[in-house]
């Protein structure tokens, strides 16, 4: 008897953070002004092409691709989840990109829900470009 009552008093004492915590309610953007998905332009740098907008269970993502050719020279994100994981995913994924020139690029481990939501953003654009 002695023990349970510190015991009880400690459960309770770390479970408070625990009740006190809010559930994400959903992603941001990073552009407020958003064309609609899978539009192009061309500019002096390039073809710029906007992936279409997936809906993740973290939030929507979305990314602009840039081409000279049929050479991707840059890819930006237009809407992501408002996450540490995607912030820390976006550069290995870009980067990935640019090396594979395709959306054939390997899943960022720690954020496989908006690796998957970048790929399909991407090859979206991808088919839009032809």
């Amino acid at each position: 008897m002695k023990r349970a009552v510190p015991v009880v008093a400690l459960s309770i004492a770390g479970l408070i953070p625990v009740w006190r915590c809010e559930p994400a309610t959903g992603g941001t953007t990073t552009s407020t002004a958003l064309p609609a998905p899978s539009s192009s332009a061309t500019t002096a740098t390039g073809t710029v092409v906007q992936g279409a907008t997936i809906d993740t269970e973290k939030g929507p993502v979305q990314v602009q691709v840039t081409f000279d050719g049929d050479r991707i020279t840059a890819v930006r994100m237009l809407r992501q989840p408002d996450r540490p994981q995607t912030t820390a995913a976006v550069p290995v994924l870009i980067s990935e990109t640019l090396k594979a020139q395709s959306a054939d690029v390997d899943t960022v481990s720690g954020a496989t829900v908006n690796s998957d939501g970048y790929k399909e953003s991407l090859q979206a654009a991808i088919d839009a470009k032809g």
